[in-house]
């Protein structure tokens, strides 16, 4: 499980590095001081997980989420305990405090190992034409994944959208995502995906992303990163 250690105290880094230590199915394969030099890195190495300092100087561990391409698994690492359900709400998988306990550092890792453990090979992954069962609480669906615009991330939940319906499954979208077929439902950003056959219009929007009406009435913001990608990937 490739890992990157994100904080710009130096002794936070070794602290980290050593509890980490003990774990080894766990290779840390860089260390970064600052947003910048973190950006490059899990773009260029796409580790498994970040375990990501929030406060640092000019960009926080926030503004390093908005600029990544690759979404690797994010467990949130910091001293201050206000930015838990903040952390929850960009899809962090888990928030550490430090002092770092190591029962909870192990129970971070174990989660980042089950996600792992449900990816799926690209050639098993789920299209149009696939059905799925949807619960949430007594209510239960059989779902045709062509009649779901977008899903939307909330916590360690996942909104699903179809019909008239928006029910909450227990599930991350980074999770979701490895399940689904990148050419058809779309990492819009952080909190969406979308079914590209849903799009009713497009136009540019601030900062050299897009702007996405779906035929449902849901507009959906794709970020400067995502843009680029969806272009690249749907050019002639």
């Amino acid at each position: 499980m490739k890992a990157i250690i994100v904080d710009d105290e130096r002794l936070a880094r070794n602290e980290l590095r050593r509890l980490l230590s003990e774990f080894p199915d766990i290779e840390i394969v860089e260390e970064c001081d600052g947003a910048d030099t973190a950006i490059l890195a899990v773009d260029k190495l796409k580790p498994d997980v970040v375990f990501l300092d929030i406060h640092m100087p000019g960009k926080d561990g926030f503004g390093v989420l908005e600029e990544l391409d690759y979404m690797p698994h994010i467990i949130f690492v910091t001293a201050y305990d206000e930015y838990a359900i903040k952390a929850f709400d960009v899809n962090a998988l888990d928030y550490l405090l430090k002092p770092i306990e190591t029962d909870r550092l192990k129970s971070a890792i174990e989660k980042v190992a089950s996600e792992i453990s449900d990816t799926v090979v690209a050639s098993d992954r789920l299209g149009l034409n696939n059905q799925v069962f949807v619960k949430d609480g007594d209510k239960c669906w059989f779902v045709n994944l062509s009649d779901v615009p977008m899903f939307e991330s909330e916590g360690n939940y996942v909104r699903v959208y179809f019909e008239k319906n928006k029910p909450l499954i227990l599930k991350s979208l980074n999770n979701l995502e490895s399940r689904l077929d990148e050419h058809v439902f779309f990492r819009a950003n952080r909190k969406f995906i979308i079914n590209l056959n849903w799009i009713e219009s497009i136009e540019n929007w601030f900062n050299g992303g897009l702007m996405v009406k779906l035929k449902n009435g849901e507009q959906v913001e794709i970020s400067r990163r995502q843009s680029s990608k969806l272009k690249e990937m749907k050019s002639l």
